[in-house]
């Protein structure tokens, strides 16, 4: 008896069905009582709140509308903590996209977190880390947030320092900055081109 290879199933790019499912409010749909979304910390978490703000381009500069942003972080204490439960006043993980308006941005609240503890002993820069949902990517890109005002933390970091080019290591720099009055760092991500941001294989 013969037996037929069966071909690979072709992998499918990320695309109005991740905001379907996944970001109702962008989607346009009706959203869920209990959702992961953009809010990490609720207002009596402790640590120092700050938004995460930031815009996706292609390849030829322009604006990606549809993206979809997976966020992950260790608490102010450098701690990571596996358990999601929508009545803590902090959870490390969040959800967010890109929008169809003029600024076409993606926001996250959240707190800054503090020096974590790599499973070596070594301790890494306070940092955000970031998975990118995008249409024509097969699998999600996976990169880093550092923080612009962490000068001194940055320039130790292991994972920073794997680049070799220094000019590369700022694709990485989220900048401080103020949105309507509170603490904000700007984190924009290019794809592909000029100032492409660096994306890891983990």
């Amino acid at each position: 008896m013969s037996r037929e290879l069966l071909p690979e199933t072709p992998s499918q790019t990320a695309g109005p069905y991740v905001h379907i499912g996944l970001a109702l409010k962008v989607a346009g749909n009706p959203t869920r009582e209990q959702e992961i979304w953009n809010q990490m910390a609720r207002p009596d978490a402790p640590g120092e709140h700050i938004t995460l703000i930031g815009r996706v381009f292609d390849g030829n500069g322009f604006l990606v509308r549809d993206s979809f942003l997976e966020l992950w972080q260790a608490n102010h204490e450098g701690v990571y903590d596996c358990e999601y439960n929508l009545e803590k006043p902090f959870n490390g993980f969040a959800r967010t996209a890109t929008t169809f308006d003029a600024g076409s941005e993606w926001t996250v609240e959240t707190i800054k977190p503090g020096v974590v503890k790599s499973a070596a002993g070594v301790p890494m820069a306070p940092h955000v880390n970031v998975s990118l949902f995008a249409r024509g990517i097969n699998i999600q890109l996976q990169t880093r947030l550092y923080f612009d005002d962490e000068a001194e933390a940055n320039a130790v970091d292991p994972v920073l320092n794997l680049i070799e080019q220094p000019e590369r290591r700022e694709t990485l720099i989220a900048r401080r900055c103020e949105v309507d009055g509170k603490t904000a760092y700007r984190f924009d991500i290019r794809i592909q081109g000029e100032g492409e941001t660096v994306f890891f294989d983990f």
